[in-house]
């Protein structure tokens, strides 16, 4: 299957509209305050914005219960606002995928309400519905200590309906064709007004069978193969970014043997074991997780990320490593989330520490995949543990010091924003970085700006290359006859590390290091060792002169 494959070289930045800058001063983030910070967003290098549900909703789980999924939530602007943005976007060379939340609705959607009143309705069989309570009702809660169960009685409809989620979300039965077909129909909407794809929700609740039957979900691979040709038919280069968390056994189901399924999934595997390199200083299980979760069709690409807008999943690590990385990142029971997760943004997981942070963000930059950055952190925001569950992390974005972080004129808070403390906009937001040469925002941007000039990452085939050290991790990519190199130490002491690059025909090639003048030169047996720092890392090309002296006629 043909496709154009621009989301193997993008860079991803993830927003709420709500959250990200409010421009007619009631308080809430819109689509006229986000067009007017494209420039930002531009000028950091990124290539593609996701924005995560801005259609009407009650917003009782920050729009991910939706009730119009052809509209604008009024609180964000209207449908032409919507239009002027992603013509903006467009204009400045990015592009936009936004959310897809097809499992579920909310139960104020009218699809719902004409169901639960009329049992002859159409809209019935849309949603899953049971008699009497089924035996297996307590299992299976997305929000286990929070959510008690996944049926509950509708007294309107005398019946019990099913939902994954909270109960305000019933599922959609999507076995019902006509339930797909609108899925389709949706898809189609959002790609006539300049989308370029969709990050899916929950993937696997989306294709899973579901009934009071179903004790265990079969799932229906075929339907995102329809996807995909639906899309390759409407648009032959918008993509599904499917939020999978899935084991790597069961990625190529995902992905298609032939390539024909998802273009994307987010590599929940890899950043698990990424969190538990980093609280153990050990890359073995980083390592591994790289080997376990390599694609096998040239078309298919990982979702690297850090953090995003819901915990961190350590729900697949071993009971021990899970402890390890709580330990690390989140001690306190405060800290964490549904028995499995760590609900704190990056910066205050790494105790503030600029060193841990750039080690981190290069990891992402440069794991086999596109990276995904999350809105914020950028400039090392931080959390606002009083809030509940996963709203501790969704504050609004810190411009300047200002009131409110110059996000709104408004002064309540009809969106928090962290005021105080060490990550409190007073301290922390993006004009007083602007200005500072070395902080996080304008390291992030040098470092963005250099990741789009590596194409093997995205494009190439990857190595871990063996170094004497189990706290330096060695990545190799090669692609079109060019190879570079990555060294990540993982650990808060210095180390010396010795390694061979292992490329054919360099054994005196010179490692030139992209981001500094300190490149490395092999010994007469074509070993490099390389002194780095606490935290440190290192990027190479192996190009010897040839590649030193083309830059310098640039």
């Amino acid at each position: 299957m043909i496709t154009d494959l621009w989301y193997k070289h993008a860079v991803i930045y993830c927003l709420s509209v709500g959250s990200y800058m409010d421009a007619n001063g009631d308080g809430i983030g819109d689509f006229e305050g986000l067009t007017r910070r494209l420039d930002y967003i531009q000028g950091l290098g990124i290539t593609t914005i996701w924005l995560m549900p801005f259609q009407p909703s009650p917003r009782r789980d920050h729009g991910y219960d939706v009730t119009d999924y052809y509209g604008v939530d009024p609180a964000y602007g209207t449908l032409g606002d919507f239009v002027e943005f992603t013509h903006g976007c467009h204009q400045r060379g990015m592009r936009v995928i936004i959310d897809l939340v097809i499992n579920h609705t909310s139960i104020d959607h009218p699809w719902f309400q004409a169901a639960r009143r009329d049992p002859k309705s159409p809209y019935r069989d849309w949603y899953v519905w049971s008699n009497k309570k089924p035996p297996h009702a307590g299992k299976g809660m997305v929000f286990p200590g929070v959510q008690d169960t996944t049926w509950t009685r509708d007294p309107v409809a005398k019946a019990w309906y099913f939902h994954r989620f909270y109960e305000f979300q019933p599922d959609l039965n999507t076995s019902n064709p006509h339930v797909q077909a609108e899925i389709l129909k949706i898809m189609g909407f959002w790609l006539e007004l300049g989308v370029s794809g969709f990050r899916m929700d929950a993937v696997p609740f989306v294709i899973g069978t579901k009934g009071p039957e179903v004790e265990e979900p079969v799932q229906r691979y075929d339907m995102l193969r329809d996807f995909r040709e639906f899309l390759q038919w409407r648009r032959g280069d918008a993509i599904i970014l499917a939020e999978a968390n899935v084991s790597p056994e069961q990625r190529q189901e995902y992905f298609g043997e032939d390539g024909d399924r998802l273009h994307m999934m987010f590599n929940f595997h890899v950043n698990q074991r990424l969190f538990l390199s980093l609280a153990t200083s050990d890359k073995q299980p980083l390592e591994q997780a790289l080997d376990e979760t390599r694609p096998h069709r040239a078309t298919a690409q990982w979702g690297m990320f850090l953090r995003n807008h819901d915990e961190l999943d350590l729900g697949r690590l071993p009971d021990e490593a899970r402890e390890a990385v709580f330990q690390a990142f989140g001690p306190d029971p405060s800290m964490q989330l549904y028995g499995r997760g760590i609900r704190r943004r990056l910066a205050p997981m790494l105790q503030g520490d600029q060193r841990r942070y750039e080690l981190a963000t290069s990891l992402m930059l440069t794991l086999p995949g596109t990276p995904v950055f999350r809105y914020g952190d950028e400039i090392g925001m931080g959390d606002d543990l009083s809030l509940p569950e996963r709203d501790c992390a969704r504050t609004t974005m810190q411009w300047s010091a200002e009131p409110r972080g110059g996000f709104s004129k408004k002064m309540d808070n009809a969106k928090p924003t962290i005021s105080g403390g060490p990550y409190g906009f007073e301290h922390v937001n993006v004009a007083s970085q602007r200005r500072d040469p070395s902080s996080i925002l304008n390291w992030t941007e040098r470092m963005i700006r250099m990741r789009r000039e590596v194409p093997e990452i995205g494009w190439g085939d990857y190595a871990t290359i063996d170094t004497d050290a189990k706290d330096v991790l060695a990545l190799r990519y090669d692609w079109r006859k060019n190879s570079v190199l990555f060294l990540h130490n993982l650990s808060p002491e210095p180390r010396e590390v010795h390694f061979t690059p292992g490329v054919e025909g360099s054994h005196d090639s010179l490692l030139v290091n992209l981001l500094s003048e300190e490149h490395s030169k092999p010994d007469d047996k074509g070993c490099h060792t390389v002194l780095m720092e606490p935290y440190g890392y290192r990027w190479f090309r192996v190009g010897g002169l040839d590649y030193l002296l083309r830059r310098s006629e640039i």
